[in-house]
Order: structure tokens, then sequence, then C-alpha cells
């Protein structure tokens, strides 16, 4: 491994700490009444967004790797992208390259888990059942389900998490149709056996992320493997008792259903033999389950009752570091020299912090998608847990208890940079809850204040960027018929430089598609350092 290094640049940078705030979910969208950012009150935004030293960035599609500009970016690759200083193809990218050039199923993985279907067992497909493409993409499944029809497996099971979130809330019905139409069509063309056999909303099975609450998983654990769970004749019976039993039932939180015969049996739970394959492509939520299928006789996180011996593969792996799934049929992207890398090899001290829902963001994907700290010696990571709660009900979250520490951190002197994830007005907006997404920005707004209080009274510099957009677009309308937005935008994110002292040195640099990528030469810059020569060019330039 090369050892790295940065070079001075002509600005020093302040004596002061450098703090980057992500406001999660805070994106540029329309001033209008569907925009929860612009209906919130946010002087502190207000001054930023009209500041010299601001400007917006891409931080979908294309700027963050995605395969088109119609993709909405996520967390995930928008943090891979403010840590990296490039841009790597992603899931998504990476995942439909493989199908279209056949190399997936080329693959030894694929090629294990059809030998292992095709040995009188079965082939079960666990994930996101939508087209939202950012966990999962159901053209991906479908061409999983084709391909092994074509190579002779007989009988196959899906599991299907209803999503609702970067999909309208109640499109489950959709999906579930196009499905049953594919599997219908295969079952006629080779005589197969290829049926949907459990499932639930995304938030309440099985797609726990951060160890928040693994009875998310365990729910998912006891349809998909045990079978316990309600029954229905039909996924689509499922979803439509559960909207007839209460109107505002969405489908993210849809309760966990398995498919039963005639007798009432569960007609596809997971057995010894069998091969199973998880299609979400997008790691925060495809790790516990994962942790299920590979745990030994130590897991502990639940009672699995009977843990069958599969061949578990998942479409990619989801933590390079745990090596989990052991199997996967497509390698994600392999990102290296993070610019954390190169203040840890500066020896410039750090903290990253969040509350649990993005703590993995700050960390982990930040980082290069790697557990563990980089240098234990220069870095400090905190989280502050999460509350287990639709967080509608608790719009505020952990924004005050992040703030108190960053606040202390700042302050110690122990620090000189600091980067720090406020979840709101992502996690709140997720709801669609129009009032609780405004106090969740407006407490944003405040938290964003206070912190720039104490890097004002320290002579520091702050960033302040957001990851992708969410609570910009709150609601959509057509033919006079308006639908709560739950999913991501594509509209950009703010970038705003604060620094009490800036006298002039620099300004803001003309950049083609500035997008988050860019994000991480600027700050090296800020801190005193040239960026190195193969990152996205910085977004200010000295004079």
């Amino acid at each position: 491994m090369t050892e790295l290094s940065l070079k001075k640049n002509s600005f020093a940078g302040r004596p002061g700490p450098m703090c980057l705030i992500v406001m999660d979910g805070v994106g540029i969208g329309k001033q209008d009444d569907s925009n929860a950012v612009y209906l919130a009150k946010t002087p502190t935004l207000d001054k930023l967004f009209g500041a010299k030293l601001y400007t917006q960035l891409q931080a979908h599609g294309k700027a963050v790797g995605l395969p088109s500009d119609d993709d909405m970016g996520n967390s995930e690759i928008g943090h891979n992208a403010l840590g990296a200083g490039r841009v790597f193809d992603q899931g998504a990218k990476l995942v439909n390259r493989a199908i279209e050039t056949g190399s997936m199923f080329e693959g030894e993985v694929w090629k294990k888990a059809v030998e292992t279907a095709k040995n009188n067992a079965v082939m079960h497909f666990i994930g996101l059942h939508s087209d939202g493409n950012v966990h999962s993409n159901t053209a991906q499944l479908y061409a999983m389900l084709k391909e092994a029809a074509k190579e002779g497996v007989s009988k196959v099971r899906l599991h299907i998490l209803h999503d609702g979130r970067d999909v309208p809330e109640k499109s489950a019905l959709t999906y579930i149709e196009a499905t049953e139409t594919l599997l219908a069509e295969i079952n006629a063309q080779y005589g197969y056996d290829y049926r949907i056999a459990s499932g639930g909303g995304r938030m309440i099975t099985t797609m726990d992320r951060y160890e928040a609450d693994w009875t998310i998983v365990e729910r998912g654990w006891k349809a998909h493997v045990l079978g316990d769970a309600r029954a229905f004749a039909s996924a689509k019976e499922a979803v439509e008792t559960m909207y007839a039993e209460d109107e505002k039932a969405v489908d993210q939180y849809l309760e966990a259903f398995v498919v039963a015969d005639a007798d009432g049996k569960p007609i596809g739970t997971i057995q010894d033999g069998d091969a199973v394959i998880f299609f979400n492509f997008r790691g925060d939520r495809a790790i516990e389950i994962s942790q299920a299928f590979e745990g030994g006789a130590d897991f502990a996180k639940f009672d699995r009752v009977r843990v069958p011996q599969v061949f578990y593969a998942g479409i990619m792996q989801y933590d390079g570091d745990l090596h989990l799934p052991k199997n996967f049929l497509v390698a994600p992207p392999v990102i290296d020299r993070t610019f954390c890398e190169y203040l840890c090899a500066e020896k410039v001290s750090m903290f990253a912090i969040s509350e649990t829902q993005k703590f993995g963001h700050v960390t982990y994907f930040w980082n290069g998608n790697r557990s563990g700290y980089i240098d234990p010696r220069c870095e400090s990571y905190e989280e502050i847990p999460s509350d287990r709660i639709e967080f509608d009900k608790a719009p505020l979250m952990k924004a005050e208890e992040i703030t108190a520490w960053v606040e202390g951190a700042l302050a110690s002197g122990k620090f000189k940079f600091g980067r720090l994830n406020l979840a709101n007005g992502d996690m709140v907006g997720h709801t669609g809850n129009m009032e609780a997404t405004i106090k969740a920005v407006e407490k944003v707004d405040e938290c964003v204040g206070r912190i720039l209080a104490v890097i004002e009274k320290l002579n520091g510099i702050a960033v302040i960027t957001a990851d992708h957009g969410n609570a910009d677009e709150m609601w959509t309308e057509k033919k006079g018929v308006r639908t709560a937005r739950t999913a991501h935008t594509l509209n950009p994110v703010p970038f705003c430089i604060y620094d009490p002292a800036y006298n002039g040195e620099y300004e803001m640099a003309t950049v083609d598609h500035p997008g988050l990528a860019n994000v991480a030469a600027t700050v090296l810059n800020l801190l005193g350092y040239e960026a190195p020569e193969d990152y996205c060019p910085s977004l200010v330039k000295f004079n």
C-alpha cells in the first residue's frame, strides 16, 4: 500500500476547528407548499443560503455513480461520495452491468445457487419489492427469475418486502401484479412452480439497519424461514385486506404475512438444502438478515428457533470488513484513499457523530464501505442511540443530543476536524407527515445555528451541506390530486461555507456539474492542504 500524504497549500486554514455538517434529506426544492424546508422557519439557513460562500450540488444520478439522472440519490452513496472525493459506480449500476454482460450468471456464486436449487430444493429470493432503485430493483429480480427458469430451477419462492418509501406509499399491489404476471408466464412456459411465499412492510419486517431494532429482523425470519405470520391465500389478498382494515395503512408498515395453501400450511418456508438470494444491492438494511442466516451457534440477537442449512448469497457483499455475506453475485465498488485516510496520515485529530439511524453513514459509508476506525489514534466515533418510534411521532429525534456533544467536542480543543449527520429531514420526511417534517427541519436549523456559534467563538470554519433531498418535496400533484411523497428527491442540495474570519482569501470556483464528490477537495483546501490530483475539483479557488 502506498503511503499517503498531503501537501500544504497557500491557505493555512483557521486556528480553530473545522466542522462538516450533513443535514440529511434537506434539499433545495420549489418554493411552494409542497416543500417543508421552504415552509419551515429557518433563520440560520436563510442567512447561509443568501451568503457569498454558497452554491448548490447534485446529489443524485450520475453525479453519485448511479446509472442515469433519473435515479434518486440516497444517504449511503451520498456519504460514499462525500468521503471519497471521487465518483464510483454504485450498486444499481454495477448490478445492471453484471446482468447486461451476463457476468453475474457466469460467476461461481450464481452457478452454486442454481446447482443447489436443482438438487430437489428451492431457490428463495428475499428483498425490497419495488423499482425504487435505492435498495433494489424488480427489473434485476425479474432477470434472475428468467435466468433461473432457463437454467432449469423448477421451484422458486419469493419473499417480498413492500416499499412505499422510495416509491408511492400505496403501490404494493402494482408491483405484486407485475410479479405475479411474470411468475404465471414462467410457470406456463416451463411447467414450474414459482410463487410469492411471504412478505411484509420494509420498516417492520426484515430490513432493520445499524442494529436499531432486531425485532424487525426476527419478524422477517419468522415469516420467510419459519412460516410464522398471518396467513393469506395470496400476497394480493394480504395487502388488500390490510388496506381495508386500516384506511391509513401504508406499504412500509404493513404487517408480515405468509401465503398458505387450502389447508393453512405456508407454501414457502426455507428448509435445509435450499438456496437463498437476498436481492437488495444496498447494504445497510441487508446486513442483519445476512447475519441471521450466516451466524453460528453463538448468534444471540433473537431466537431463530430453526436454522436451515442453506446456500446463502447477497446480490452484493454488504460489508467488506465483516465479509458479509460470504457469497455474493456482484462485487461492490472498491473505494480507496478517502479524504479521512489522508487526514489520518497527516495525524489530524477528528470525530464523527450521528444517531443510530445515520451512524453508519458518517463512519462505514464515509470510509469507503469499511467498518471500524481508519486510525483510532486520530479518530473518535460517537453513536447516539435512536428512538425506537415512528419518527413523525418524535421529529426532533436526537438532534439536541448530537449538537450538545459536538459543542463540547469542538470546545475541548481535542479535534481539528469533525463531521456529523442530523437525520431529521430524511427520517421524518420519509413518513410523509408535513407538520412533523417542518418541525424536524426547524430543529436542524436551530442546531446548525448553535454549532456555528461555537465555530465563530473558536475562530474555525464550518461547511454545511446535505446528502440528498427529501423534506423539500413532501407531495406531488396529478390532475388535481395530491399524493404524499415519501421518497428522496432529484433536487440539488445546498453547500455553504461559514467562515467568520473570511477576508476574501478565496471565492467559490466555477465547477462543471458540481456534486457531492467535490466536497472532499474543498474541505482539504480549507484545512490548509492541496487535494490529491485525481479528486473531483474543489469548490473554492484561492485569490
